[in-house]
């Protein structure tokens, strides 16, 4: 868990934030600015946004070609946060045929952030993020394209929804957008954590089906809006639980009152299928549910959440009391989400921290150069078009207030709302004439002419050192994150037998995204087993055990991270003789 406040100073966000300012000096002091050419790139993008299949293909495959392409610059992402490494301890037991995983012997040397050791050792999450890394490595022997993957699918999906509520022009531009500002830069891809692309991806195909099916009654857009809800359920159910209520209850009159309603039979017979997808899927999670956690009512979450928390989910609740922990590196990270819990729980810090979240989500979702067209948002409030849309957004904002975390995968349900939102504001801008002079449509154009600069900027930076390294905002590059560990496992298994390698961090040490014992599904058949160092009674028994491989001590916070043999390896290499 990362909070906000946590995010360094990017770079990047500064040269954004010299962008827009230029765009908006550039807007009113030159409105005629490139008429001629932009109205030519227009008509041919108009001619590709008609071909509605062809324009959401593009969509997708613009973020394979251009990902792939920069690869020389951004090469693929080292696992370095928690989240990582839980989501790939998943989808290497989805790979190895299993649902979850024996607890191992030494438990209490493996245990780390995000992983339930009991009643079974698997990762806390939902399953859907690890099933799309499985399917990766599995078809292309690379975990990571299967983040890749789904952030194609996600703006594929994102101009079919767009499709559905806006025109056809608008819709090719909001996909496009999608792919500069989600599908190659930020940590949805650049990392293995697809939760926030399956989340938009699901989002977008509940609400891209929603009007074409109250217009046509065609139950193949149902099952389109039942697959979404699928993956909502599969990786962020709550947030989809507040996109599908709306949906629902647009749904209910729909079937009602709605003018291109079929028959109630009819109805009954197009809902029999989707229903079917959604109540599979809530069966299936229940079996997974029981087979990793004992009991098919006990959701991911709940038992590494009892088991180490202290800060609760949501602002009602009260702080837990402290459980006893193992390690102190366990107990820093749960006490800093606790602090962070305090402060937003006392009636001084709920607002300025709240007004942070908002913030923080629209420095993801827009940063500078996107909140330039929300000066019409007045218009889009008072717009019929989407105010559906504008409803289910206030629906969310009402849900994610009593949330006590909020990181931009939370929310991911809600992308193609939010993108459906702000290009409409777009298209108010582009009529708004002060004065009688075409500011609006040049502030429109060279917005767009901005996010490609930023883009190609995005592309290059890491090279530079310009790329930032964290949460904070969209760009998120693969600019060293998780090196040092990777390269002390390379060298491990480089050597001849198994091996063993016991953590000791240095005083001072930050376990949020500087954590190193994460280990595969089959922990005592691995190559490498990273193990966290205990007291001596507990670190001979942990040798022992593994008496066949090599122990080395790791000290990650040395510079650079020292390996050397550990002290009892002798011990343990006579007791095995």
């Amino acid at each position: 868990m990362v909070s906000p406040s946590d995010a360094s100073s990017p770079t990047l966000l500064i040269l954004e934030f010299g962008l827009t300012a230029f765009t908006l000096v550039l807007s009113f002091a030159w409105p005629g600015i490139g008429q001629g050419f932009f109205a030519r790139v227009e008509r041919w993008l108009g001619r590709l946004a008609r071909r509605r299949g062809l324009a959401v293909a593009a969509a997708g495959l613009s973020v394979l070609v251009l990902r792939l392409a920069i690869l020389p610059l951004l090469p693929i992402p080292l696992p370095f946060t928690c989240d990582d490494f839980s989501f790939l301890l998943a989808a290497d037991t989805f790979v190895h045929g299993r649902l979850t995983n024996p607890t191992p012997a030494m438990w209490m040397h493996f245990e780390t952030i995000h992983v339930t050791m009991k009643p079974t050792y698997t990762t806390m999450y939902f399953p859907g993020e690890a099933l799309i890394l499985a399917a990766g490595k599995a078809l292309v022997g690379n975990w990571w394209f299967g983040s890749l993957v789904a952030s194609a699918l996600m703006c594929a999906a994102l101009c079919w929804m767009l499709q559905a509520w806006l025109p056809a022009n608008w819709a090719l531009l909001g996909g496009f957008l999608a792919v500069l500002r989600l599908g190659i830069f930020s940590y949805w891809t650049n990392s293995y954590h697809a939760a926030g692309s399956l989340a938009a991806l699901g989002g977008a195909l509940v609400l891209g089906g929603l009007p074409r099916l109250t217009r046509t009654a065609r139950p193949g857009y149902g099952v389109w809006m039942a697959l979404g809800a699928a993956i909502l359920v599969l990786t962020r159910p709550y947030e989809g639980l507040l996109l599908c209520l709306p949906v629902a209850v647009m749904l209910g009159r729909w079937a009602l009152k709605g003018k291109n309603r079929p028959s109630m039979a009819a109805l009954v017979r197009g809902a029999a299928l989707p229903l079917g997808l959604v109540v599979a899927t809530v069966a299936w999670l229940g079996y997974y549910d029981y087979r990793a956690f004992g009991s098919p009512t006990t959701l991911p979450y709940t038992v590494d959440r009892n088991t180490y928390a202290i800060a609760p989910y949501y602002i009602w609740q009260h702080e837990r009391p402290e459980p006893v922990y193992n390690n102190a590196d366990m107990r820093n990270f749960y006490e800093f989400e606790a602090a962070y819990f305090r402060k937003i729980h006392s009636p001084r810090g709920f607002l300025p921290q709240t007004l942070e979240k908002i913030g923080f989500l629209f420095l993801f979702y827009a940063g500078f150069i996107l909140l330039i067209p929300l000066m019409m948002i007045k218009r889009v409030f008072l717009d019929r078009r989407i105010r559906f849309l504008v409803i289910s957004v206030l629906v969310l904002a009402a849900g994610m207030s009593i949330e006590i975390f909020l990181l931009p995968h939370y929310v991911a349900p809600f992308t193609a709302a939010f993108y459906a939102i702000g290009l409409q504001a777009m298209r108010h801008l582009r009529v708004w004439r002060p004065e009688g002079k075409p500011a609006g449509l040049a502030l429109t154009r060279i917005t767009v002419v901005s996010c490609l600069i930023l883009g190609v900027v995005g592309a290059c930076a890491a090279p530079l050192h310009i790329v930032p390294k964290y949460w904070n905002i969209t760009w998120y590059g693969p600019a060293g994150q998780g090196r040092e560990r990777a390269q002390v496992e390379r060298a491990l298994d480089g050597r001849p037998g198994g091996q063993l390698a016991l953590v000791r961090y240095g005083p001072g040490h930050t376990p949020t995204d500087e954590e190193w014992v994460y280990n595969w599904a089959d922990i005592d058949n691995s190559k490498v087993v990273w193990a966290r160092e205990l007291d001596p009674k507990h670190n001979k028994e942990l040798i022992d055990y593994y008496v066949g491989r090599t122990a080395w001590l790791v000290e990650p916070d040395a510079h650079p991270a020292k390996v050397s043999p550990y002290p009892l390896r002798d011990e343990a290499q006579a007791a095995a003789h």
